[in-house]
Formats: C-alpha cells, structure tokens, sequence
C-alpha cells in the first residue's frame, strides 16, 4: 500500500527559469508573484530598435588642410544645419575628406537631422586631432532641455510591475497620442529605508540617501489611451509601489531635444603631453550627447581620451553606439578618469565595442532610467570593473561581455562612490565573462544573472553560471521576437567558429586541432572589419566648404578696459559697481539633488557634465553676472581637489576613487608616486594649464562684457585650522616631488589641528622662496593681457608683513621686466597694510586698498587682529568677539583711506560688505555692491564727485557743483548748503534697495542752504543733476 502511493506521488514540477527559449525560439518569461519579469531590452537603441541607421546624403565636403580647422568643420556643419528637413527628418551630411584635421576648439551639433562623417575610421582614414591642453569635449552633440508643464497627474495603479507599458492615472482627458511625458518615481523615505541605505556606517548619515535624492524618470511617448489607462512606448524598469510613493506623469510642454544626428567613420584623438604619461590638460571625452534622441556613433576610433570616449548623459534617449574601438587612454588612474563607454541616459544599445586599459569601460551612471544594453563588448586589462557605477540605474543588460582582467558589477557600493549605495535594479547579465561577476539582489528589486563565466558573488538569480545558453545574445532574441525577420540584418555579432563538445568525434578533434594553429579572430579586429560588413558612402559631388562661401568668423570686442581714475576703479568713464561672487572651496555634489542651490565657479571641474554646479559654463557665468548686477568673481583654488575629503579626515587613502565636483588647484599634477589622494604627486614647478586656462578665458570674457576677477594668489586655509585642511595641499612633503622642507610626519597639534602658516610664509627657505617666486609671477604672467584682473596676496590672509613685502617685490619686479602694470590689491590685516603703506616704495606698486580683514564697529571702537599670529580669521573672532559695523563707520573706514591716499582706489570687503554698498560708494569707494541704477549718467556723474561733510546726522553728500550731489539719508529730509554754488539742479530719487529712479520735476536752485524732503519716509538716495 506505502509502495503504491508512493508511486502515485506526482513529481515536483520544475520551475522555469525567469527567460527562457521555446522549441519554436522564441522567448517566455517567468514573472513573480506581484508580475515583475526580466525587461525587454528590445526597445534599446536608435527608432528604439526599430530601424536601421540610415545612410544619410552628403551635402558639404571639407577637405584637409593644414592649421586649425574647427570654424571650417563648424561651419560645414552650420550650413548643413540652415538646410530643410527632408521627410526622413534629416537636412544632411558633413563629410570630412582623408587626412588629418587639426581642432583646437570643439566641434557642436545643436540641429536636428545633421550627420558628421568622416572618410575611415583606421589610419589613412580621416582623423580628427583635438590639439592643445583644453579639456573641453571634442565633439558635442547636444540640445536644449524639454520644458514639461507644472501638473502632474498621479498613477493609480496600486502596482505597477517591471516591463509594464501600461498604467492608469487619475484624469487622462487633457493627454492625446503623441504625447512625449515623463514618468516620474520618488523616492521615498520608507523605501530608502528597506533599502537600508540611509546609513553606511560609523554612525554618520553625512553620504545616506535622502528623500527625494534618488528619484527615477522615464521619457515616454503615449502610444494609445483607453479610459485614464496610457500605453507608454516602451517599458518601464522598475515597479511603480503605491506603498513606496507610487508615481506620476508630467506632459512635456516644450521639444527642445534634438534628433536624428549622428557622428560616424572617422578617428578621433586627443593630443597630450608626451613627457606625462599621466597627462590630463587635454581633450577628457571624445563624443558627448546631451539632450538628443534618437542618435547614433558608429564606426569610430577613439584614442588619448582622459575621461569617456563616448558619454551619453541623462537627457539622452534612444542612442545606438556600435562598432568603435577606445585605444591608449592618457590620464590619471583614478575616480571619474577612462568611463570609456558611459551613458546615464535611457535606451541606449551599445554594441560592438573594444576598450582596453580603462577604468570603467562600460558604465552606467547614476539613476539611469533603463532600458539601456551593451551588447558584445570587450574590455582589456581595465583597472576597475565595468557594470553600474553609481546609485540605482535600472533596467541594465550586459549581453555578451567580457571583463578580462576585472569585474562586471551590479554591486552594492556602501559609502563608495559618494554613498552610491545599491547601484543596479532588474538588470540583466546575459552570457559574459569576467573575472568576477557581482549579482546581488536589492530589496525590493532583482538582477538576473544567465550563462556567465567567472568567480561569482551575491544573492541575486543566477541561471545555467559556466554553461553556454541560448539564444546567444537576449538583446537580438527580444528584438527579433518584437519585429520579426526584419531584424536579422542587424543582427551582427562575432560568429564561433567551433565548437565545445568534451567527447569530439576524432575527424572533429583533427579539424579543431588544426584551426587552433590559427589566431583567433579578436573583437578589436571584427570590429576593425565593421566597414565591410556596412559600408558608408563617402562618394560625393557635393561642393566643399570653401566653394559655398566660408563665413568670416566674429571677433569679440572689449568694453573700455578697467583703469584707476582718480582714486576710482572705472570702465571707460563709469564708476564700478555692483555685488561680488565668491567660489565655493569645498563640498558639493554633482548629483541633481546637489546643483540646485549651487553658486558659479570658475575652476571646479566635473568630467563629462557642463553646467552650473558642475563644469561651468565660463560664457553662461558671465552672462549671470550681468543679468543680476554681478560685478566682480572672487576667486582662490579649491581647500582641497577631492570631495572624499570633505569628511574632514587626516588619513591616507587607501585608493584614488576621488569624487566630484573636482576643485582643481594650479599645479599640474607629475604623472609620479603617489600623493595622499592616491593620485600622482604634484609637481610645484609645473602648473595646471586647464586651471590658469580657464581663469584667463573668464578674465578675456570679464574684458569684453566690464566684469572683474579678483584674484587672491593663494588660499591662507589650507595651513592653519583644522588638520585635514593640510592633508591634501599640494606643497605638503607627501604630495609632491619638490623637497618643500615641511615636517613629515605632520605635527598635528593635539592630533588633529594645524599650526603651518609661519613656516609657509617664511622666504629665507630656498627651496620654498624660488617656488613662492615662481607661483607669483604666474600669477601675473596669465593675466598679462587683460585688464579687469585684480591681484590680491591670499583669501583669509592674517600673515606677517615680510611675506606680503616679499610678495610686492616679486611683483614690482614683474612689472619693471615686463613693462606691464598689474592691478594690485593690498588685502591684509590693518596692521600690515598701514605698515605697506607706510613704506614708500612698496606702496607705490599697490594700486587698491581692500578694507577686510578688520572693521569700525559700530561703536566706533576698531577691531583690527594683528598680522602674522598664526590664527585664522574666524579664530581671531573667536577670541575678540567683534561687533557688527555700521553706516557710518563703514563710511569712516573708505573715507579715511580715500583722504589719505587719493591716488588709490579702496574696496571694502569686510563681513556684511553688501549691506553697506552706498555708505562705500558715496565715501569714494570702488566696486560699491548697490543695484542697478537704469540712467548710466549717475555713476559718469559720481565718478566726478567727493565726499563733503555734512552737518545734518544720518546724512551723507559726495558731490561737485559742476555736475551734481548724491545725498544719502535715512531722515525725512536732507539739508545741502548751496549758498556758494550758482547752478541749478533737477532732482531724482533713488530706491537704495532697488536702484529704481522717479523724477520728481522739481528745481532746485543754488545760492542758499537747501532742504529737500524725503517722499519715502525711508532710507532713499537722493541725486541733485545740474540742468
């Protein structure tokens, strides 16, 4: 009886793997209970996979010459760009002709529908050679931002499984087909919470995710509408949990994007220092997308790039980069250097690719809203691992990848990577081989793991590990099942030409005997073959750039260069005036949730990324000043480069996992050892060209459009304070190759403080002296020919006087040379600068006296700390507990400078500076933070005006009878005497808030003591313009 139910008992039936293939080859999928199934990657690419890349008809030829060629490419390129859509949605083709192309500027794509080609892309081919040490990306392809409207509309589906193309919202009747919206995930608190990745460890939630920071966004278009259900046209990659804060859709507004471009069969090669074999002042990506969909890079060698040869950002959809090859990266080995193959943008299909010696060769970044595939890739000797490097892309598929030497990772980074955290979800590897693969699984997500070759790691699913599976590759499989027989000529991949048998046929064993006497064929070389398989035409009659008429070129003009006037800071006959901007030195974020209260800067550096925030826009920054009444960048380097140091810690790292925003410091990097950073170690007699590059450019922009650069020399922080201010300094013994003479080990005071700045300051130090030299005279050597440079010694500075008269006679010395006045700042404790003052001959090279490192208080006693005590600013207050200034005694303090040297011009720049813009101005001083005043002939006026004294209190007169009087008072009238003065005078009044002037028509005449009254009953400048 046991025996026969036994015998009954049915036999456990086998689970299905989550994809699988049918007798008929298709593909089935196993969901889970709640129907999350592997995504469908199929929807990957240009058309989303639907289309082949056209060959687009050439209309411009720009042939090979020897000189710069970027304004001949840039105008092909602009000329194509002027032509009409065709009904395919392109206007045309620029085609280089063989030969070498020399570009030191950048090549920008910015309208639908234009293709940049090339006639090869191996040697006697046409290449492109990025010359010169910018760092700017060689070709740019990129659009604007789409606008999308302020209403969202909630999802209402409790759940919302991987790969749905559907979902339900509350009201769907003001959306159509058509429509292009974005599906947004938050993320909430509670599922950062089941993640576990608020906290890293230590106890310390400075790098833990927070609400709102790790959200996902999908570009959709709506395919169809039934009721308030959207089918979307491609799937979603990650589920929409009404438990976790579910989702909504926004409706784009605005189309900005550009589409139907591409770049194709040509070389692309930075050029580099030859003496660094860790070079980095040279072109860092080679192809950027940005704002594009629906483009392609294809057929293209990249080699020498520092950063990415291909990077395609987060408003990026729907790209094909196929059949390229990324040789001999020249940089640092490190955080943000050779992510060879980025995208962190969404359907992206990256196919075909060969990387060698790189650092995350193909890479996905932070937040990537999937699908995105790199499909038969190659990797050589990378020194990292290549997967999702950043926090929670989604939607990944690594199909036919091979890692040799390194990891494919879908990991958990922990603290790494700037809190990446869990970085992958519903990700896929598919048949790949590397050294190790890395397959977690995060809570409330899975990643798959198919046919792969490695040493293994995590909980994630693995299926069939060290076996071949079919189909070969998943991404060809979906496509083929989703658009059937039309696919198979896309189809490409390296065929395998025997097979794998353990117990061959012995005619089998001889034929694979005999073939393995032959090189295998590589991926480097199938892809080198990528021409035969689809040729490009380059066969053309279209006419070259020069035969359709090459535009001259516009040449930028300058404002009236900044002179001294009079003891006034002017531009043409205009008084200078308006707010300041200081550059942050420290923290920062180059995430989203990280830009959007950052300030501008002019040398903070983010791989890859142009905006504010991140690698600014010197154009942009300038035009911001002008647009909000900003005068004048305060510039000093960056307290240190990497943010990992922003912890504050002493310790040597253990890696060089540096991260961004970079603030980067004007030595150059040696390319030798290694520095505390775990980069090479600086070498102080070399500098950082990308640094004083982009400093010059913005004093060039600060030239054309009346702007200022007040540029501190040094940045005293780094040497007193805290420890981990020293730690990273490039003239620490530690990091660099200089013999610099400072102790090492570090004496920190209690472990933890830093006492350097005497040591730092002293010149009778050889070594330390012709640096100190040699840095100065840098320091004016780069700004040699632009004039709205101001020189001040250091941010912070409360040194002694024998280095600010060291650092005065360095420059006298450059001037005498080159015959060439700087504009030069004395910005010190009072001490030291009334003892510069004082002494004839230094005095005389300094042309401006900056008030702030001491200040009247406001019961007019002085609290001025004393140069050269080895305290920082902050701790000197610490000590004496200054009081705030006030009006009057910010008035005073200009005034009294103003009276005793009147050849000179004087800033104030103390705590609170901006308040006090017109007790600065009508005191005499320069570059006054006061708004906008609409009639120019105030400050032409004012420049023509000194202080008068003035009897009435709470009033304050700078005037000339000749031109007119500018009263500021904060009483309900104001009293003038003009009983000397035989002229009469129109009045205005002046908002001190807004700069908005109202005319009040009436006529003041002169020859008796004046009282004007005061309409606002407030504050109010009142301006008294001769008739």
């Amino acid at each position: 009886m046991g025996a026969e139910l036994l015998a009954q008992t049915p036999k456990p039936v086998k689970k299905q793997p989550p994809v699988f293939q049918n007798e008929q080859g298709k593909l089935l999928y196993t969901p889970d209970s709640l129907g999350n199934r592997v995504p469908d990657f199929s929807y990957c690419g240009y058309r989303a996979g639907a289309e082949s890349i056209p060959d687009v008809p050439i209309r411009v030829v720009v042939n090979a010459q020897k000189g710069d060629a970027t304004n001949r490419i840039q105008a092909a390129i602009d000329y194509v760009a002027t032509l009409p859509l065709d009904k395919n949605g392109f206007r045309g083709t620029v085609l280089l002709g063989k030969g070498t192309f020399e570009v030191a500027g950048q090549l920008s794509l910015k309208t639908s529908g234009v293709v940049l080609r090339g006639s090869g892309m191996i040697e006697n081919g046409t290449t492109v050679i990025g010359t010169g040490t910018s760092r700017e990306h060689l070709v740019n392809v990129i659009g604007k931002q789409n606008g999308l409207e302020k209403s969202r509309l909630r999802i209402t589906n409790p759940y919302v499984p991987v790969n749905a193309m559907t979902l339900s919202v509350e009201d769907a009747s003001g959306l159509k087909v058509g429509d292009a919206v974005q599906v947004h995930r938050p993320s909430t608190k509670e599922w950062i919470q089941a993640l576990g990745t608020e906290h890293f460890g230590g106890g310390v939630t400075a790098l833990g995710w927070k609400a709102g920071q790790r959200d996902s966004y999908w570009d959709r278009t709506i395919t169809a509408i039934s009721g308030n259900e959207l089918t979307l046209d491609a799937p979603l990659t990650i589920a929409l949990d009404a438990a976790y804060g579910g989702g909504s859709v926004r409706v784009y507004q605005q189309q900005n994007t550009i589409t139907n471009v591409g770049v194709e069969n040509l070389r692309l090669v930075s050029a580099y220092d030859a003496t660094n074999p860790k070079d980095e002042d040279h072109r860092w990506v080679g192809i950027s997308l940005d704002n594009v969909q629906d483009a392609w890079v294809r057929q293209v060698t990249f080699k020498h790039f520092a950063g990415s040869a291909v990077s395609v950002l987060a408003s990026a959809r729907r790209v094909t980069v196929e059949d390229c090859r990324a040789l001999e990266p020249v940089s640092e080995i490190g955080g943000e250097r050779r992510y060879t193959f980025f995208t962190q943008g969404q359907q992206g299909l990256f196919q075909r690719l060969y990387a060698e010696n790189g650092y995350h060769d193909f890479a996905v970044g932070y937040c990537a809203a999937g699908p995105n595939a790199f499909v038969q890739c190659e990797s050589h000797e990378p020194y990292s691992f290549s997967g999702t490097i950043d926090s929670w892309a989604s939607g990944v598929l690594f199909d036919i990848v091979n890692i040799d030497g390194n990891a494919l990772s879908f990991g958990n980074l922990g603290q790494d990577g700037q809190g990446a955290g869990w970085t992958a979800a519903n990700s896929v590897f598919w048949q790949c081989t590397a050294a190790k693969v890395d397959c977690p699984k995060p809570p409330t997500a899975q990643n798959w793991a198919f046919g792969t070759w490695a040493q293994f790691a995590g909980n994630g699913h693995w299926e069939m590990s060290n076996e071949h599976i079919r189909p070969r590759s998943l991404y060809y499989a979906q496509l083929a099942d989703r658009l059937g027989e039309s696919t198979k000529a896309r189809m490409i991949l390296m065929p395998v030409e025997s097979e794998a048998s353990s117990s061959p046929k012995v005619e089998v064993a001889m034929a694979l005997t005999k073939l393995a006497q032959q090189p295998v064929l590589t991926l480097n070389e199938f892809i080198q073959k990528a021409p035969e398989r689809q040729s490009i035409t380059i066969q053309t009659t279209a006419k070259t750039i020069e035969q359709l008429g090459l535009p001259t070129p516009s040449k930028p003009t300058n404002a009236p260069a900044l002179t001294l006037q009079n003891g006034w800071l002017m531009r043409g006959n205009v008084v200078q005036t308006g707010k300041r901007q200081e550059v942050p030195w420290w923290n920062g974020s180059a995430r989203p949730h990280g830009l959007e209260n950052a300030k501008p800067h002019l040398t903070r550096f983010v791989p890859r990324m142009t905006g504010r925030g991140l690698t600014d826009d010197l154009n942009e920054v300038s035009e911001w000043m002008k647009a909000n009444n900003v005068l004048a960048i305060d510039h000093n380097y960056g307290l240190w480069y990497d943010r990992r140091r922003d912890d504050h810690e002493r310790i040597r790292r253990m890696d060089s996992e540096v991260w961004t925003p970079f603030y980067e410091l004007p030595f150059a990097r040696s390319g030798k050892e290694t520095a505390w950073d775990g980069l090479s170690k600086y070498d102080l007699t070399r500098y950082n060209r990308w640094y004083w590059s982009r400093l010059q450019q913005f004093a060039q922009l600060a030239d054309q459009k009346g702007l200022v650069l007040i540029h501190q020399n040094y940045f005293q922080h780094n040497i007193i304070e805290a420890g981990a201010h020293y730690a990273d300094f490039p003239w620490r013994p530690a990091n660099n190759l200089n013999q610099t003479g400072f102790p090492e080990p570090v004496p920190y005071a209690g472990d933890k403080r830093i006492f350097m700045a005497e040591q730092f300051y002293d010149v009778s130090q050889p070594v330390r002296r012709q640096l100190h030299r040699a840095y100065i005279r840098q320091c004016l050597d780069n700004f040699s020919e632009q004039t709205g440079v101001i020189q001040l010694i250091s941010a912070e500075y409360t040194g002694p006087l024998s280095f600010v008269q060291f650092w005065l006679d360095v420059i006298k010395e450059w001037e005498k040379e080159k015959k060439k006045n700087v504009w030069v700042a004395l910005s010190t404790t009072k001490d030291v600068q009334d003892a510069i003052l004082a002494d004839a001959s230094r005095a005389a090279t300094v042309d401006v006296i900056d008030i702030r490192y001491w200040h009247y208080q406001a019961n007019g006693t002085t609290y001025a700390p004393a140069g050269g005590q080895n305290l920082a600013p902050r701790q000197h207050a610490r000590l004496l507990n200054p009081k705030r200034s006030s009006f009057d005694q910010v008035y005073r303090a200009v005034s009294e400078y103003r009276q005793q040297f009147p050849e000179k011009a004087v800033m104030y720049s103390g705590d609170g500076y901006d308040a006090f813009g017109w007790a600065i101005l009508l005191a005499g001083g320069s570059m006054a933070s006061i708004p906008t005043v609409a009639d120019r002939q105030f400050l032409k006026d004012l420049s023509t005006m000194k202080p008068l004294a003035s009897s009435p209190p709470q009033q304050w007169v700078s005037g000339n009878a000749n031109v007119g009087f500018v009263i500021y008072t904060e009483s309900a009238e104001a009293s003038l005497d003009l009983t000397q003065v035989p002229h009469s005078y129109t009045l205005r009044f002046i908002s001190p808030k807004t700069g908005e002037m109202t005319t009040s028509g009436e006529e003041v005449k002169g020859g008796t003591v004046v009282t004007v009254k005061n309409p606002t009953g407030i504050a109010s400048v009142i301006w008294l313009k001769k008739r």
